[in-house]
């Protein structure tokens, strides 16, 4: 929460205050401009932005407000020449539209528009260069790069030829450069940073992940990309991944797995750990539900407050279509979330517990009522903008609603493995361990339950490459158990 100013070859203990963010639901952050002209203090919240920024060549001088901090209103700013242009959601742009100002009139009601907002595209990020400006757009969920010279004599999009992918510039300091250099893979395509010429348009990939064992061909797996429709009318699309060899017909286990929540978009990425599934016949889904901006700044407008059942309820449909269209069956599918997604899974087994065959949540959050009531925990007035103030009976009620822990019935539940870690400081170790005891005293079958506690981790998981895999063997073991699948 506080920006200070140091003096190399001086001791800490000198160092200069120079921004203290008081509002403890912002956090604060300092960085300097591509142009190297200015050095900037951003403080952001989960729907509001605010910067100060300083003229680079006069450190001693005092930071001056871009424009002050409306609630809802959200932006970012990049210097070019002698203008700056803010990437923002003012006047209701939902999807956001780039503005310019000149930088002598930088509060928000000198901002001019330079490009528009559109209802169907996400405008994410942009990129500035000397001679390029570089849009990256979210266009029906797919990434989308956007090179257009500063003269208005060439604009186009780089190609891209796979139905379901990940595309998005990587670290590109140079402000003087024909380069720009991005990342780019699929569910069957490993990482791979790539250099592209914006005046040739020729690429050159520098490096692309090396996937152990020597194994590993990429013609061995096929991904694709089809649509649900959720029971409201929505369309939801879901990524799928699988071995060329594994059949679709109903008999393969399928794990599916989804987050859904603070805009949080789950891209189609490749995992040199996850064929150690595929290559047993799992086929791998993600769910692209709302509460994820997929589909743009509406589909997580859909799938938060008041309309955070959504998010639950697309996941059930997606599960109900793969089934339909013979992916897999109930007695093979299994499910997979985690933190806002473990909320996720909680919901769902409360809901439709017969889909899934098995189901895993790590560090869940599932005590949504008693936690988002205790405003003494870091966390939680910064997060009344996701899931709403308890104290609101409006939002009392609606969370009472679909809270996982308080809406444990007696019913039959699948075989689940549950995993939190005893120095969660987000989702903390109490919350699924009570769950847990609460789903062993009602739930009416034999099934599976096991609460994994972590004693030395926190919310992210073991620390340490070796420690996180064995984490994750761990929760594959339990999906290969119930499949029969001994090796």
């Amino acid at each position: 929460d506080k920006i200070y100013k140091h003096v190399l070859g001086t001791p800490a203990e000198e160092d200069e205050l120079v921004y203290h963010e008081e509002d403890e639901t912002f956090s604060t952050y300092v960085y300097k401009s591509k142009s190297q002209d200015y050095i900037i203090i951003g403080s952001n919240s989960t729907l509001t932005s605010e910067y100060r920024f300083l003229n680079a060549d006069d450190p001693q001088g005092t930071f001056k407000v871009f424009s002050p901090r409306t609630r809802g209103l959200e932006y970012s700013i990049y210097h070019f020449g002698s203008d700056f242009y803010i990437l923002t959601n003012k006047d209701g742009a939902t999807n956001f539209k780039l503005m310019k100002t000149s930088r002598k009139t930088t509060a928000s009601e000198h901002w001019e528009e330079y490009l528009p907002h559109r209802e169907d595209v996400l405008l994410e990020d942009i990129e500035i260069f000397k001679d390029f400006l570089v849009v990256s757009e979210r266009d029906n969920g797919l990434n989308k790069i956007k090179v257009t010279r500063w003269d208005g004599s060439d604009s186009y999009y780089l190609p891209f030829d796979n139905e379901t992918y990940v595309a998005f510039p990587y670290v590109n300091l140079d402000y003087d450069t024909q380069l720009l250099r991005y990342i780019y893979m699929s569910m069957t395509t490993p990482y791979s940073i790539i250099d592209f010429d914006m005046s040739s348009r020729e690429k050159t990939v520098l490096k692309q992940e090396e996937v152990l064992g020597g194994k590993f061909k990429e013609e061995n797996y096929r991904s694709q990309r089809v649509w649900a429709t959720a029971r409201d009318g929505a369309r939801v699309a879901i990524s799928l991944v699988y071995h060329k060899d594994t059949p679709l017909d109903g008999r393969s286990p399928l794990l599916q797995y989804a987050y859904g929540s603070y805009g949080s978009t789950i891209d189609p990425s490749f995992s040199s750990v996850r064929l150690s599934l595929l290559d047993r016949g799992f086929i791998y889904a993600i769910a692209h539900v709302r509460g994820g901006e997929y589909l743009g700044r509406p589909w997580y407008e859909d799938g938060k407050l008041l309309n955070k059942k959504n998010t639950f309820t697309d996941f059930i449909d997606c599960s109900k279509f793969l089934i339909e269209k013979k992916f897999t069956s109930s007695e093979h599918l299994y499910a997979w979330g985690g933190s806002a997604g473990g909320l996720l899974m909680g919901v769902v087994v409360n809901m439709a517990p017969e889909l899934y065959h098995g189901v895993i949540a790590a560090v869940p959050f599932v005590d949504v009522v008693t936690t988002m009531l205790d405003d003494s925990i870091p966390l939680t007035t910064g997060e009344y903008d996701e899931w709403g103030n308890p104290n609101d009976p409006v939002y009392y009620e609606y969370m009472l609603s679909y809270s996982p822990y308080d809406n444990v019935r007696a019913q039959a539940y699948p075989n689940m493995y549950v995993s939190t870690g005893l120095h969660d400081s987000q989702v903390q170790y109490w919350e699924p361990a009570k769950w847990v005891a609460k789903l062993r005293e009602y739930k009416t079958d034999d099934n599976l339950l096991f609460l994994d506690t972590n004693m030395d981790a926190g919310h992210g998981g073991a620390s340490g490459r070796f420690e996180a895999l064995k984490e994750t063997a761990k929760e594959y073991a339990f999906l290969l158990d119930l499949e029969g699948i001994s090796q």
